[in-house]
C-alpha cells in the first residue's frame, strides 16, 4: 500500500512545537531593578533585545517591586550586556528584594514577526526589521 505525502500545507504531525532557544529576542531573568524616572533592569545573562523592544515585566510578590508585575515598556537604552533601561517610571516604588522563590521575576519579549509594513505587493520584505520583532535562529 501506498503512502501519499502531503506538502501542502504542512500536516500536523510535520509541524514541530515551537522551541523557545531558537527564537530572539527572549525571556530573561531579573537580577536586580533600580527604580527611578525610568527603570534599569538587571539580568542574570546577556540579553538580546534592541532599541524600541516592547518588554512585560513579571516580578512574583516576594521580590518587592509588586508595582511593575504585569507593567510593559519600551527599551530606551542597553547600559551594558545584563542591563536594560525602560520607559517605565518606577521612582518610589517599593524596592526589588533579591528572593529565592520557585518563580523568577523576568522580563519578556512582546511582538512578532506577523506585524509591520505592508506594501502595494501586500505582506513583502520591505528590507527594514520591526524592533522586537521575533526572529528565527534555529540551526534547521
Amino acid at each position: 500500500m501506498a503512502t501519499t505525502v502531503i506538502s501542502y500545507p504542512t500536516p500536523f504531525y510535520q509541524n514541530l512545537p515551537i522551541q523557545p532557544q531558537y527564537y530572539k529576542p527572549s525571556r530573561f531573568v531579573i537580577t536586580n531593578i533600580l527604580l527611578g524616572k525610568t527603570t534599569i533592569i538587571t539580568t542574570s545573562v546577556s540579553h538580546n533585545y534592541v532599541l524600541g523592544q516592547l518588554i512585560r515585566l513579571v516580578i512574583p510578590s516576594s521580590y518587592g517591586t509588586r508595582q511593575l508585575n504585569k507593567r510593559q515598556g519600551y527599551v530606551i537604552s542597553k547600559p551594558s550586556s545584563t542591563q536594560v533601561e525602560v520607559d517605565i517610571y518606577s521612582s518610589g516604588m517599593d524596592e526589588y528584594i533579591a528572593g529565592s522563590g520557585t518563580t523568577k521575576p523576568q522580563i519578556l519579549a512582546i511582538g512578532n514577526i506577523a506585524n509591520g509594513d505592508t506594501n502595494d505587493s501586500g505582506r513583502t520584505f520591505n528590507a527594514t526589521a520591526i524592533p522586537g520583532s521575533f526572529q528565527n535562529i534555529s540551526p534547521n
